[in-house]
């Protein structure tokens, strides 16, 4: 079968396509025809070797696509089942082994495109909205690349709790965008500081959660747009890793909160899995989620694919499609 294999640490040329032997799923496991890969800012950390992985690696843990193979023990799937996983052994891929435990069978009127658009994505929006920071009626959050993947499922689903919603973009393009998904209001980075937008659209007080995928750039001016006790979500790192953080801050700052999650803690038990992607994969049937898929690539246009992510050249879900 032809998969991308990463030899070496490195840009985005280090993605190269290869042909390896299909593999065989073992007990527990299942073997997915893939027909449509999520592609993630994760990828680019193992790529890069910011997040350490044994190499030669096929990337990728986020895909649909419909069971072909069982191992023993399986009883989650069985073949011609179609699904979707975020825990994929390799899935920028034409098959992918997958722990049969990890697989969401898709409900019908959810495409495989769809499924791969919104597993990841709409479950962090999920867990972040409903979960880590439980927004409320006129809480007002911060949700930094909010014309991104990420970025405009949260501005949906805050809006269905009744938050009020700053979306920080990089263009007038992406603002109209995250302005379509809800956001209140918008504010362009290079030429506005969020800082003095957020303090201002809350009457100075400050907001009480800041959803901040990009890291390096945002972080640590973030603290100064938070009301007391408020929460800064840090679940990413688009721009670069932040640097050391001294505890004593989130006193400084209004005895504030800080929180590193991941998805995979609030996914750690199957039912707790298929409850966020019920949720997720309803809201897409019932066009109560809408979903950005313009961004699609062939899989031996990896390379591509990551450096249109990287360079902030997408808005909504980039896709792979062997």
């Amino acid at each position: 079968m032809k998969a991308i294999r990463v030899h070496e640490n490195g840009g985005p040329e280090v993605l190269t396509l290869e042909e390896i032997p299909l593999p065989e799923p073992k007990e527990g496991e299942a073997l997915v025809r893939v027909e449509a890969v999520g592609v993630n800012f994760i990828e680019i950390y193992f790529r890069l070797g910011w997040y350490k992985a044994a190499l030669p690696l096929t990337p990728g843990g986020e895909c649909a696509g419909t069971v072909t193979a069982v191992g023993r023990g399986v009883t989650e799937v069985k073949p011609g089942d179609r699904v979707a996983t975020i825990n994929a052994a390799g899935a920028y891929a034409g098959f992918a082994i997958v722990p049969a435990a990890r697989l969401v069978r898709l409900p019908e009127g959810v495409t495989a495109k769809q499924a791969a658009a919104a597993i990841l994505q709409g479950m962090t929006a999920h867990y972040l909205t409903a979960s880590t920071y439980p927004l409320k009626p006129d809480d007002v959050c911060i949700v930094h690349a909010a014309a991104g993947g990420v970025g405009l499922l949260l501005c949906q689903m805050a809006k269905r709790r009744g938050a009020r919603v700053i979306g920080t973009v990089s263009t007038p393009e992406k603002a109209l965008l995250a302005k379509e998904a809800g956001a209140d209001r918008t504010v362009l980075y290079t030429s506005e500081d969020f800082v003095a937008a957020a303090r201002e659209f809350t009457n100075g007080r400050g907001v009480n959660v800041i959803y901040d995928s990009v890291g390096k750039t945002t972080f640590e001016k973030g603290f100064d747009a938070l009301a007391p006790r408020g929460m800064m979500a840090l679940y990413g790192q688009a721009s670069g890793p932040v640097s050391s953080f001294d505890p004593q801050v989130l006193n400084q700052k209004g005895s504030v909160f800080l929180t590193r999650p991941t998805l995979f803690h609030y996914v750690a038990t199957r039912e707790e899995l298929l409850e966020r992607a019920d949720a997720v994969f309803g809201s897409v049937r019932d066009g109560s989620l809408r979903l950005r898929m313009e961004h699609q690539f062939p899989l031996a246009s990896a390379a591509d694919a990551h450096r249109a992510l990287e360079g902030r050249k997408t808005t909504g879900k980039v896709l792979l499609i062997p």
